[in-house]
C-alpha cells in the first residue's frame, strides 16, 4: 500500500483522490456525509489504500477526520501508518478502554482508531448497540468518520457496517473485479438497505480518474 497522497501530493493519482473528496462534499448538499464506510467487492482490490489516501486528502483540507479499521480480519491501517493495532475499535466497543484509542498519524487533522484485538465474530461486534454507541463518541470528535471495511461479498460485515453509516463507497479495481463480483456486492448492500454513494475505480489507466461515478 502506498501513501502517495502524502509521497507525491502532485501527481495525477493525488489529484484524483482529492476530485473524489470534492465529489463527496457535494453529493448531497442538504444531508451531507459525515460517516464512510469505503469496501470492495472481493479482496486485494485497492479499498484500504483508497480510504487511506482519501483521509490523508479530508485532513490536508481541514476536515478532523478519524480512521477506523473495521477489517476486523486482516487489518493493515496501523501497518501502514506504522503505528500499534491494539487497543483499537474492539476495546473500545466492548468497553475496555475509558476513551477512542485514538493514535495521531503524522499527519494534521488525521486520528487512526486501529482494529484491535481480533473477536471472536466481527460481524456480531460491528452489529451491536455498543458498535452504534462508539460511532456515535467517533462523530462527535470529528468531522468525517471513515471505515475500513472487509469486502461484501467475501463476509457481512461492510453490509452490518453499512446500515450504520451515511453512506458506503464501493471500490472498484480496473483489470481485477470481475463484474459479477460487483453486481452481486451491489446487490448485498442493497438488500441490507445500505446508501450506496457510489463506486471509485483504482488501478486505472492514467488517463482515468479515482473519482468515478456516483449515483
Amino acid at each position: 500500500m502506498n501513501l502517495i497522497t502524502l509521497t507525491d501530493p502532485r501527481s495525477p493519482v493525488s489529484e484524483a483522490y482529492r476530485a473524489l473528496r470534492t465529489n463527496l462534499s457535494f453529493y448531497s448538499l442538504d444531508n451531507p456525509i459525515r460517516s464512510l464506510v469505503v469496501t470492495s467487492a472481493a479482496g486485494d482490490e485497492g479499498k484500504s489504500t483508497t480510504i487511506a489516501n482519501l483521509a490523508v486528502t479530508l485532513a490536508q483540507a481541514g476536515r478532523r477526520t478519524i480512521l477506523v479499521d473495521c477489517d476486523l480480519r486482516r487489518p493493515s491501517l496501523h501497518t501502514l501508518f506504522n503505528l500499534r493495532q491494539s487497543p483499537g475499535l474492539t476495546e473500545m466497543v466492548l468497553g475496555q478502554v475509558e476513551s477512542a484509542p485514538l493514535q495521531e498519524t503524522g499527519v494534521e487533522n488525521l486520528w487512526l482508531l486501529a482494529s484491535g484485538t481480533q473477536p471472536p465474530n466481527p460481524a456480531d461486534l460491528l452489529g451491536s448497540k455498543r458498535a452504534d454507541q462508539a460511532i456515535a463518541a467517533l462523530l462527535a470528535e470529528a468531522d468525517m468518520v471513515l471505515f475500513d471495511a472487509p469486502p461484501v461479498i467475501a463476509v457481512t460485515d461492510a453490509a452490518v457496517l453499512g446500515a450504520k453509516v451515511d453512506g458506503v463507497l464501493l471500490v472498484i479495481s480496473a483489470g481485477k473485479t470481475r463484474r459479477e463480483h460487483a453486481e452481486r456486492a451491489k446487490e448485498i448492500l442493497e438488500k441490507a438497505k445500505v446508501r450506496i454513494v457510489g463506486a471509485t475505480l483504482t488501478n486505472a489507466p492514467k488517463d482515468s480518474t479515482i473519482g468515478g461515478y456516483y449515483g
